[in-house]
């Protein structure tokens, strides 16, 4: 395994408060140290931060130079809603976008209506439709099934659809399974898919926060790791420091594997990821 050879990305999310706006140039300078492959921006349900996600991407690029790709959601978009932003990423040189079908806001009705794409598949589509190969496009993958899915041929036929309508890549849900990972490559090649999968990573910073995410996004917290971390109750140091321990290894193991590179959930802290970084010896 030549580590040169493999791509490594890095994700944020738009700061919540005036603080996190502060204290964002030098998140991202401390993470630019390593030179990632490109940041990604999330935003929130319905388009909620859709603002804080192109000042965020701006940022990016002017204080780096590195790659920025924002997220593009279904929800609550319309096609001249999408359109004007692709227009706005592209003249900002963009080059590479997330798509994403989303998920309702929190406070949504059940009816509420998901925009005018309903799938991400369309989403790319028209992407594709109306900017042709100029941008290249990564997809949502989860190994261990997304949780508003029926069931897992269900979910992996949708994830199929995103590939045929365009997608250049895939990054995962983060998991703390490698078998979840490699089952789910292992039946993507069986169905012709050819697009690079990369797992996507995240640290273990804080106990109810796993477990809140976790929760919230379907991934699986083996009931190991769970017991351990509850058995450290409120000593942070003693849970980061097991947290970095099952995550290392866990990365290991995937690389090991064959996977293409890591995606890292960053929380928007540095230090857990470039831990993580330096105990896998990557380079930077």
């Amino acid at each position: 395994m030549n580590k040169h050879d493999l791509h490594f990305s890095f994700e944020l999310f738009p700061p919540r408060t005036p603080v996190g706006w502060t204290n964002l140039p030098k998140l991202i300078g401390e993470l630019a140290t390593v030179k990632p492959a490109f940041f990604s921006v999330t935003y929130g349900a319905g388009g909620s931060e859709q603002n804080g996600t192109y000042d965020t991407i701006i940022k990016v690029i002017e204080q780096t130079g590195i790659e920025a790709a924002p997220h593009l959601t279904c929800v609550g978009s319309t096609r001249a809603n999408i359109a004007g932003l692709l227009a706005q990423y592209k003249a900002a040189g963009v080059r590479r976008i997330v798509a994403l079908r989303g998920d309702l806001p929190a406070t949504a009705m059940s009816n509420a209506a998901p925009g005018e794409f309903r799938y991400a598949n369309e989403l790319i589509e028209f992407i594709r439709e109306t900017h042709g190969e100029h941008f290249t496009l990564e997809v949502a993958a989860y190994p261990e099934m997304h949780p508003q899915a029926a069931n897992p041929q269900a979910d992996f036929e949708a994830y199929v659809r995103k590939v045929k309508a365009g997608a250049h890549g895939a990054v995962t849900q983060y998991f703390y399974n490698a078998d979840a990972y490699f089952d789910f490559v292992e039946r993507s090649e069986k169905a012709g898919l050819t697009i690079p999968v990369v797992p996507g990573v995240m640290p273990i910073v804080n106990t109810s926060q796993l477990l809140r995410f976790s929760a919230a996004c379907g991934a699986d917290i083996p009931r190991w790791i769970k017991l351990r971390l509850e058995s450290y109750g409120e000593d942070k140091a003693s849970v980061q420091a097991f947290g970095l321990e099952v995550v290392t290894r866990l990365s290991e193991t995937l690389l090991r594997g064959g996977a293409p590179g890591i995606h890292f959930y960053t929380l928007n802290q540095a230090e857990p990821t470039l831990k993580l970084w330096r105990n896998l010896g990557l380079p930077g």
